[in-house]
């Protein structure tokens, strides 16, 4: 079942498509569902995604499909909530997109001990290439320290993080330790430990028991800013 702006944001999306071939941005998806900020229409879309209703075209910002949405859901229908779907006529393709295209994601504010990234939240965005993200959902944090120097990721830097709760052995990863501590290391197993190595040689790793460790997200890109 969707929840009262989930329905306003994916028949606002349709109306767009239909109208225009091209979906709304991030600005006219807030203002149309009079949000207070851009993280809002977010969470919004990866929800309906995680559903199944929308998904994200690669490689494009502007670039939403609709696959199916509540029965009661169209241009003119009122809002009733509903757990029924059905398959819609896909909207025509929307029109390419610049190869310099960006996307928004939420910038979650720096790695910092005490701070879980849940609670990193804030209204601010930052927009990225959308070369470098791929699919799935994606949240940025600032580069605090130099214990990953030597994998080319330095003190400022944006670390661009796709969310999920799984990654390989030699992956760089944002663990969150022990509930409290959040952190941007390589992730390791072994003997039944969790092991977690900076890329600096000055620094030792960090080994754990497998429960102390929460994998909160993985790297998927890097952004610098040169001032």
């Amino acid at each position: 079942m969707l929840t009262r702006k989930q329905h306003e944001l994916i028949r606002y999306i349709q109306a767009k498509l239909e109208e225009t071939g091209v979906s709304p941005s991030f600005e006219e998806m807030k203002e149309a569902l009079d949000l207070k900020s851009k993280s809002g229409v977010h969470r919004l879309i990866s929800a309906l995604e995680e559903r199944g209703f929308i998904r994200r075209l690669p490689n494009r910002a502007r670039a939403l499909e609709v696959l199916k949405q509540p029965e009661d859901v169209s241009s003119k229908a009122p809002l009733r909530a509903t757990g029924t779907v059905v398959e819609l006529k896909r909207p025509e393709p929307a029109r390419a997109a610049p190869a310099n295209d960006v996307i928004e994601i939420p910038l979650h504010g720096r790695i910092a001990a005490g701070v879980p990234i849940e609670a990193m939240e804030t209204a601010s965005m930052l927009p990225v290439p959308a070369a470098l993200l791929g699919a799935g959902e994606h949240y940025a944090l600032e580069v605090s320290g130099d214990s990953m120097i030597e994998a080319g990721i330095l003190d400022g830097d944006y670390a661009l993080i796709r969310r999920t709760d799984s990654a390989r052995d030699g992956e760089i990863v944002v663990a969150l330790v022990r509930g409290e501590e959040a952190t941007l290391k390589y992730l390791r197993r072994e003997n039944g430990r969790v092991r977690l190595d900076p890329a600096n040689a000055a620094y030792e790793p960090q080994i754990y028991d497998p429960r102390e460790v929460v994998v909160q997200g993985k790297l998927a890109g890097l952004l610098r800013r040169y001032h």
